[in-house]
């Protein structure tokens, strides 16, 4: 009886190496035949179906997407409501929040990145080793019962009703276990290291970094804008664990947790705006203490939350994984700090110009993030599920999330840009009163600004024309 066990575990050994086997082939002669432009439309009539694969990558998308907006939706009410203040505390604060995203971004986002794919692929290697195993005991617990056969039928009923309790309660301690991910750890340490970091580095250069970024020692934006970016800086540590915890739901694929927290402690932050900037009259230091409570009241909800389902303490520090992610993460480092770098270098630019185009451009640069981070969300969905089926080594389905992702993000995109172009125009005035600011938010409209170059080269055919 035990050699029948074996062959069969053996036969299904032979048949995942022949499953594998085909797989890999069936990749190669699709990279083999098929340009790789063409999977932007491979199978491009499926792009809107809501089969299997459409439901996996909505349920992670929606969600992370609208997490990723949670805070932007935040700081455009902060916005809002320092606009009513004046031009010159909207404009301090647009600067100290374009050094703030610069700094966190360059510390926290390729970490994030990597943190969800290594989950991802960890968490279906350890699926598999669990379901091996529940296999495994079944399969013990049927050839025991067939040794057994010459027992009584009571006797015989009862091993096997005891023998099926075990296997179901073996089942469920797996399940209800805590999971031993060594990213998970890895990710929170250096998130926690990176925030204190980050924390030190504002507070102790905030005025010099404010000088580089075109706020003179005597302009009126300098107090206000040092008294957010110290105070916003003494939150580091919440929103870089915040934004590490966040990757490694997005890698077990739950992007709802996430979305619950961010959404409380965004809901948190509106309500202490005014009665922080209005009623204790702090200005711009009630919008920023705000806004540190609330990310520390999502960092707690997130860890809370975290240690029910991973085991946070690694076994021995050699489990962690330090020279992995610093590895994969350095290769994404040049790809942010260049993305940053030209925000910043914008934000530095239009301060030099004075407070009245500063403000302006902190209206449309919140609005822009606010709207672009909706197409992160398909970001890390074709990243959680492209590491799971590479790690299962299921690479059609790997090919056809990647042109799926595509295919969405490139509709996703066109829709935004006209969203963005229309709400803008139509919302400016939620921010702000001041004349100045509004014309200038209109000039950096695009629509507006295409609209008055076909105007203009309409005149130029009308007058050549009429020379003719």
């Amino acid at each position: 009886m035990h050699t029948g066990g074996a062959c069969s575990r053996e036969e299904s050994l032979l048949d995942r190496s022949a499953d594998d086997d085909a797989a890999m082939e069936g990749a190669g002669d699709y990279e083999h035949h098929h340009h790789p432009l063409r999977v932007f439309f491979r199978d491009a009539r499926l792009a809107f179906s809501w089969d299997e694969l459409g439901q996996e990558i909505m349920g992670i998308a929606v969600p992370g997407a609208l997490a990723l907006m949670a805070d932007p939706v935040a700081s455009l009410v902060d916005t809002a409501f320092i606009g009513h203040i004046g031009p010159v505390e909207l404009g301090a604060v647009g600067v100290a929040i374009a050094v703030f995203n610069q700094v966190s971004r360059i510390a926290i986002f390729p970490l994030v990145s990597v943190t969800t794919s290594f989950v991802a692929e960890e968490d279906a290697m350890s699926n598999g080793r669990d379901k091996d195993k529940i296999n495994q005991e079944n399969e013990h617990a049927v050839s025991n019962s067939e040794m057994e056969e010459l027992i009584s039928s009571e006797e015989a009923s009862a091993t096997t009703s005891k023998s099926s309790f075990e296997t179901d309660s073996c089942e469920v301690n797996i399940e209800q276990k805590r999971k031993n991910i060594p990213s998970v750890s890895t990710a929170l340490l250096l998130g926690g290291v990176l925030g204190l970091l980050e924390t030190l580095l504002l507070v102790l250069s905030a005025k010099p970094i404010l000088g580089y970024m075109g706020v003179t020692p005597d302009s009126a934006m300098m107090k206000p804008a040092l008294q957010y970016l110290v105070l916003r800086s003494l939150g580091a540590p919440a929103v870089l664990l915040s934004l590490a915890m966040q990757g490694v739901f997005r890698g077990l694929k739950d992007t709802k947790t996430p979305l619950y927290a961010t959404v409380a402690g965004d809901a948190i932050n509106i309500v202490l705006d005014p009665i922080f900037m209005f009623v204790f009259q702090y200005g711009v230091r009630g919008a920023a203490i705000a806004h540190v409570v609330s990310q520390y009241f999502i960092a707690s909800i997130l860890l809370w939350r975290l240690r029910l389902h991973i085991d946070l303490l690694p076994p021995s520090l050699k489990h962690l994984q330090f020279g992995r992610f610093l590895k994969n993460g350095f290769l994404l480092l040049a790809r942010v700090i260049a993305a940053t770098c030209c925000v910043t270098l914008s934000a530095s630019m239009a301060a030099r110009l004075g407070s009245t185009p500063m403000a302006a451009f902190q209206i449309c640069l919140q609005t822009w993030l606010a709207c672009s981070l909706l197409a992160d969300g398909l970001a890390f969905a074709g990243q959680a599920i492209l590491a799971s089926a590479f790690a299962r080594k299921d690479y059609p389905k790997a090919t056809a999330t990647a042109s799926r992702v595509l295919q969405l993000a490139l509709v996703l995109g066109l829709l935004l840009s006209i969203l963005l172009g229309i709400g803008l125009r139509i919302g400016s005035g939620l921010f702000t009163r001041d004349q100045g600011v509004l014309h200038h938010i209109y000039i950096g409209i695009p629509d507006r600004d295409c609209t008055r170059a076909m105007d203009f080269s309409s005149q130029l055919n009308l007058s050549a024309q009429l020379k003719i």
